[in-house]
């Protein structure tokens, strides 16, 4: 296994090589970013049925946290979960509700004020958010399932229920962020200003990403970061997905020693009913940066699509009779 000490010095060097003469002439950077961070919070993107408000009370906290405390943060649900996936794995959910300015926040989503997701009618059920992929061929099933995306590395920046630690490399006329999930990377080219990162724009020029292209600019200490050009609809985190003409406008914001402010901007009119807003905390992480093996374990796909066949022929067998 790779250690950390080494994946951090390769991004440092990827860096420094993709900032090159690039940086040469430019400011310092106002502040620094670098560092392992860990956004591992029982908040998570959207709202839970049962807080109702962004910002809950210590009651309604210890309410919500109480029963999850037992399994790190997680319910165990032996109706759905009959052989115990759940109680084998090992979550990383953090302490508990996330602490945001001294509030305890519900969601990341500050607006719509009700903490979620404003989908277009319609779209949801057509990426099939919530339903069951078919099982015909393997380019059908879930990106994620597939190990092709997953939370923690493109943005915006996600928490899920394990693997949440993210290493921010700075240094040249770059930044390095890279998610423990899949080891998801992005190369953010820093541009003197806004306008400056806004030229060219990714898609007029052809510049295209699964994971989009990442510019960003200093406002003051705040870095604000750019993510555009989009190849087509692609799925950033568990059931969220955006178009390819989707933009998401990050800020990171060292607010201490320990603590990273996150927030960020959905501008999506493909998929949305408007742009909406999110903020997040990321605390330096106190774990280690570990692989993400997913592809290497990945037998549920053979397992799934033979079940499929299987089923489909004892049905056929039964028509038969």
């Amino acid at each position: 296994m790779i250690g950390r000490r080494a994946i951090l010095g390769g991004l440092a060097a990827a860096g420094a090589l993709a900032g090159g003469a690039a940086a040469k002439g430019r400011m310092a950077a106002p502040a620094d970013l670098s560092g392992v961070w860990t956004n591992a919070w029982y908040t998570h993107l959207q709202r839970p049925s049962q807080l109702k408000a962004l910002v809950v009370t210590p009651a309604e906290a210890d309410a919500y946290e109480a029963p999850r405390r037992a399994h790190a943060g997680e319910l165990i649900d032996r109706v759905h979960d009959e052989v115990g996936q759940a109680e084998s794995e090992f979550p990383d959910n953090g302490p508990g509700l996330a602490r945001i300015g001294g509030q305890i926040r519900s969601s990341w989503i500050t607006d719509p004020p009700d903490g979620r997701v404003p989908w277009k009618p319609g779209i949801k059920k057509a990426l099939l958010i919530g339903e069951d992929n078919p099982l015909d061929n393997p380019e059908d099933r879930d990106p994620d399932e597939r190990c092709i995306t997953r939370e923690g590395g493109a943005a915006p920046l996600l928490n899920s229920h394990d693997a949440n630690v993210t290493a921010i490399v700075q240094g040249g006329g770059s930044l390095v962020i890279v998610g423990e999930k899949l080891h998801e990377t992005r190369i953010v080219r820093i541009a003197r200003s806004a306008a400056e990162a806004m030229r060219p724009d990714p898609r007029a020029a052809g510049l295209t990403q699964p994971d989009g292209v990442a510019v960003g600019w200093w406002e003051g200490e705040t870095l604000v970061v750019r993510n555009s050009g989009l190849a087509g609809h692609s799925k950033l985190a568990d059931d969220l997905w955006l178009s390819g003409s989707g933009v998401v406008t990050e800020r990171f914001t060292r607010t201490s020693d320990d603590q990273l402010l996150y927030a960020f901007e959905v501008d999506d009119p493909a998929f949305f009913t408007q742009a909406w807003k999110a903020e997040a905390v990321f605390r330096r992480s106190s774990g280690r940066f570990f692989e993400y093996a997913c592809h290497e374990g990945n037998y549920g796909i053979t397992d799934i699509l033979t079940a499929a066949r299987r089923a489909e022929a004892a049905k056929a067998k039964s028509a038969g009779k």
